[in-house]
């Protein structure tokens, strides 16, 4: 049995829990925050038998694809000043970040 971390941007989470639990994946959804962009993320952990890992990586890879976005960088206080750009800069967010843990045990009450 394998445990499956994802983290994806909220705007892709709706339809990737929607497709899971098509799919018969058992999961849990927790919000969490990221720390480059400090913007909203959901943490799904997904266990499942060894056999269907492929199966719920390609689930979380077609519901999850990357985007370029526009951020416009927050002024440094006291900081470095030189290093600052004053201006928007396109990032590439979204996708998806995937850990795949061994279970060692598993128990449901």
């Amino acid at each position: 049995m394998k445990m499956i971390i994802a983290v994806v941007q909220d705007k892709d989470s709706h339809r990737l829990l929607n497709e899971l639990v098509e799919n018969n994946f058992g999961t849990t959804k927790l919000a969490s925050t990221g720390g480059f962009l400090k913007s909203g993320n959901t943490t799904f952990m997904i266990g499942t038998e060894d056999e269907r890992v492929d199966q719920a990586i390609q689930i979380i890879k077609h519901n999850c694809q990357s985007r370029s976005q526009l951020v416009s960088p927050v002024s440094p206080m006291g900081g470095n000043a030189e290093s600052y750009v004053p201006y928007p800069v396109e990032i590439q967010v979204g996708g998806a970040t995937i850990f795949i843990l061994p279970v060692e045990n598993f128990l449901q009450f």
